[in-house]
């Protein structure tokens, strides 16, 4: 920990709400379609959809909104009300302009820890979208550097690890995806902090790491694992 130079923080579900908003929308969604097919073989098909598309569309609100109206007309088998297409569009615009809500602890946390370490973000998705809700949250003087990418893996880690000049000891990075924020960086010999959502996406789930790291249930725990 003596070491430790720069926190990396993931920004949805780590810094602010983002799943709670996915998870409406496709309740919505269920509503919409509910003379079609019954909603646990909805959120199946629609997460199919979704990984078939994740090479081509990426993550995001836009990806999310294309998957539901391909979801849409294969159930209906493209025989699609017009109204209900555009009430899907509305869905993901809801998503789109859906007001930042810091998750608890973010706002006392990060000026104690600018004080005393570089912070950046690292997140994945839609560069505008992004963009977007890190300009509305009031977080940016924190952040001496921003890091969106289309996916975190070991060399997007260590590509941005040699550009700040440091070494992955130097480095910790705090999220709510072990498969994102925790397994990667510690296969590259970084530091990890897990601070799990209420719920997340089943495309970020995986086994727990076999190597150390920490987990703490809110962000202001940040302090004591530092301390």
């Amino acid at each position: 920990m003596s070491k430790l130079k720069i926190i990396g923080f993931d920004a949805d579900d780590t810094l602010w709400e983002n799943g709670l908003y996915f998870r409406q929308a496709e309740q919505e969604f269920a509503v919409l379609l509910r003379h079609y097919i019954d909603p646990d073989s909805l959120h199946d098909k629609l997460y199919a959809v979704e990984m078939k598309n994740m090479p081509t569309y990426g993550y995001g609100a836009m990806a999310y909104t294309l998957s539901l109206i391909e979801t849409a007309l294969d159930v209906t088998q493209s025989d699609l009300d017009p109204e209900i297409i555009e009430r899907i569009l509305g869905l993901g615009r809801d998503i789109l302009t859906h007001p930042v809500e810091l998750l608890p602890d973010v706002e006392s946390v990060l000026p104690i820890l600018q004080s005393r370490y570089r912070l950046i973000i690292v997140t994945k998705g839609d560069i505008l979208d992004q963009e977007r809700k890190l300009g509305k949250s009031g977080l940016l003087p924190y952040f001496h550097h921003i890091e969106i990418v289309s996916e975190k893996h070991e060399d997007n880690y260590k590509d941005l690890l040699r550009r700040l000049d440091i070494e992955p000891a130097e480095f910790m990075m705090v999220g709510n995806s072990l498969k994102s924020d925790v397994l990667p960086v510690l296969n590259i010999g970084g530091q990890a902090v897990h601070v799990p959502a209420a719920s997340i996406w089943e495309h970020e789930q995986c086994e727990k790491p076999p190597m150390p790291y920490y987990e703490i249930d809110r962000l202001g725990k940040l302090l004591n694992v530092l301390a």
